[in-house]
């Protein structure tokens, strides 16, 4: 999870940038940097991998007065950690610093217009070819802005940016491509009110202590920041007026910020989740994954002969697709276990027996408990968490970390999907190891997973219309939850959501398994949530939907954006961004995340803490 920061304003930059990364340390990193512009038009710019400390030391005694600059903390995703790869990253000639957060999809084609032997890349970045890009439209007789501005029509993906230019030291230009990669523009002044100020950061949290008063950018848009004031604009170079919002500061406020409940924040934090999930990971030069250190090599990896995925609720619904991508992508049979059945039914286990554990907090009882039960089996052990030296870290001999920073919420969101790519990771290095994983399914898998991103910020675009739909569904006592392959166990977690958060009764099923009783309860009563998204069996879902509109029962849809097959046939249907690819569920999980959300505030529900709930179940 990158943090950015920035300053413009009347106090030395580089003693704020420093203390604001250091608020930025917990959302993890691999390597620093800053940059300044004096008024000597020349550049300081230090980089250094590791810790913050690191930075801090050697850029102690020696920063200028500038009054201007920007800083980061990198989390590698294209390119390991170096002081190279590190941000701030510059054009050729050191005109242009940009530090960036998330994925420029077609970096590569971008680099490839730049030839000139003199004027060479120095990284391995996807970053490195916005500094070239904002330069050579500088060179060209653009203003930074407009530069910048031309730099996000050019490039795909989801991501944040701010960029400084020797040019103009003391502005700072901040732009916001896609739904990944939250900016925040806080506004400062001295305390007579005579000397303005103002930061750009990627955490509230990190800037709230210097400034009240905040501007938060939303996707498209671009800010032109300078010490007196900021001016918002869109991707044509429209003015936008908007007010600044008053920020409370406490340590909770701090935390989460605009929103109003943590599951809310939480749930529109999953673009970023999913950038870090896949940050280092996932490559595409040659196309394959790279989990360091993962404890299995080729040797273990071939000689395995059944994968067994453990979990509870949430985590057990990864698990199941899971069992998807290890079967896809690694050819090994693998199964699914609650794990608080699994050690009851005796399960037949050898050390060709890997068994994956997938859980938030890696402290869940029933799931240590399963885990005992592989290691007195002598299983090869691999846990999927989000918690650094968990208990289940500990017992497993290997760890894969979800990497989605801290979930509040009691209801999970983000950390299913850090889960899912965990799992989709997993499978993928699996398949590289026994050979199983041909060269253009590595490729066509990471492409799509570096994708998910954007996709995921784009599913949040739909969020004014499940508001709508949840304020029509919200009064029905019963939900089914409707899926097949892929989409099954995206079933069972919406039902999950729903029953979490709204106190609704609502049961996931297979949509096959409808028939086999579940259909006698179908009547104008009951609700139906049916996942039909374009895949190779969206029309038996069709045929599902039919079965529920005959017996009256009213249906709300997701289906692929541009398939208009269901228009007519079920009541409601929500269009969601259409993606290719083994972890397409992640996609449609988010409106059925936002649905439960809104259904419980109509309902007037407490979402954080539900009911009779915990975050983490530490008895049996």
């Amino acid at each position: 999870m990158c943090g950015i920061i920035g300053y413009t304003g009347w106090r030395p930059a580089g003693p704020i940038l420093i203390e604001c990364l250091r608020r930025l340390e917990y959302r993890g990193y691999d390597s620093a940097g800053i940059a300044l512009f004096d008024g000597r038009q020349e550049l300081f710019h230090v980089r250094a991998t590791g810790k913050l400390e690191n930075l801090a030391n050697r850029v102690e005694g020696q920063l200028p007065p500038a009054v201007a600059g920007i800083g980061h903390t990198r989390w590698a995703t294209h390119g390991a950690p170096s002081d190279a790869n590190a941000h701030p990253q510059l054009d050729p000639t050191g005109r242009v610093a940009v530090v960036h957060n998330g994925i420029v999809e077609n970096f590569e084609a971008l680099r490839r217009r730049f030839t000139d032997p003199a004027a060479p890349f120095t990284s391995e970045t996807d970053t490195e070819v916005l500094a070239h890009l904002i330069a050579e439209a500088l060179e060209d007789g653009a203003d930074l802005a407009d530069a910048v501005r031309g730099v996000t029509r050019e490039t795909e993906g989801a991501y944040s940016l701010v960029a400084i230019a020797r040019d103009d030291p003391g502005r700072l230009v901040a732009a916001r491509v896609g739904n990944a990669g939250g900016i925040v523009i806080g506004h400062g002044d001295s305390e007579d009110g005579s000397r303005p100020e103002q930061f750009v950061c990627s955490d509230l949290a990190a800037i709230l202590p210097l400034a009240r008063y905040v501007t938060f950018l939303e996707p498209g848009e671009l800010a032109d920041v300078r010490a007196d004031g900021v001016l918002l604009s869109d991707a044509a170079g429209r003015t936008i007026e908007r007010a600044p919002e008053l920020q409370p500061y406490d340590p909770v406020a701090a935390v989460k910020g605009r929103y109003k409940h943590f599951m809310l924040k939480e749930i529109h934090e999953q673009p970023d989740a999913a950038l870090d999930a896949m940050r280092g990971r996932y490559l595409l030069d040659p196309p394959g994954v790279n989990l360091e250190g993962f404890f299995l090599d080729e040797s273990r990896a071939r000689a395995l002969t059944r994968v067994v995925l453990v979990g509870m609720g949430s985590s057990l619904y990864a698990a199941m697709l899971g069992r998807h991508y290890i079967e896809r992508f690694a050819h090994i049979p693998a199964e699914v276990d609650n794990a608080s059945e699994f050690r009851y039914r005796r399960p037949v286990l050898d050390e060709h027996t890997l068994v994956i554990s997938v859980g938030q907090s890696g402290e869940t009882v029933d799931t240590l408990a399963a885990m005992e039960e592989a290691r007195r089996a002598g299983c090869p052990q691999l846990t999927i968490c989000n918690t650094p030296g968990s208990q289940a870290s500990r017992v497993a001999d290997g760890t894969v970390l979800m990497r989605v920073g801290p979930e509040i919420a009691v209801a999970s969101t983000k950390c299913l999907i850090g889960a899912m790519i965990g799992l989709h990771a997993t499978a993928l290095q699996l398949g590289q190891l026994r050979g199983s994983l041909g060269g253009a399914v590595a490729r066509s898998e990471v492409e799509s997973a570096l994708h998910l991103p954007a996709a995921l910020g784009e599913a949040l675009l739909l969020e004014e219309q499940v508001r709508d739909l949840a304020v029509r569904y919200a009064h029905f006592e019963n939900f089914l939850f409707l899926g097949r392959g892929l989409s099954y166990p995206v079933a069972l977690e919406g039902a999950l959501k729903l029953k979490e958060v709204s106190y609704i009764h609502a049961e996931g099923y297979a949509a096959g398994e409808m028939k086999h009783g579940p259909i006698a309860l179908i009547d104008e009563g009951m609700a139906t949530v049916a996942l039909a998204v374009r895949d190779e069996v969206r029309e038996k879902m069709r045929s599902n939907i039919q079965q529920v509109k005959a017996r009256r029962g009213p249906v709300l849809a997701l289906a692929s954006e541009g398939d208009s097959s269901l228009d007519g046939v079920a009541d409601d249907v929500l269009a969601v961004p259409a993606f290719a690819g083994a972890l397409a569920p992640a996609v449609t999980l988010v409106p059925l995340q936002l649905l439960a959300y809104y259904i419980a505030l109509e309902r007037g529900a407490d979402v954080d803490q539900p009911r009779n709930l915990a975050k983490t179940v530490t008895v049996e």
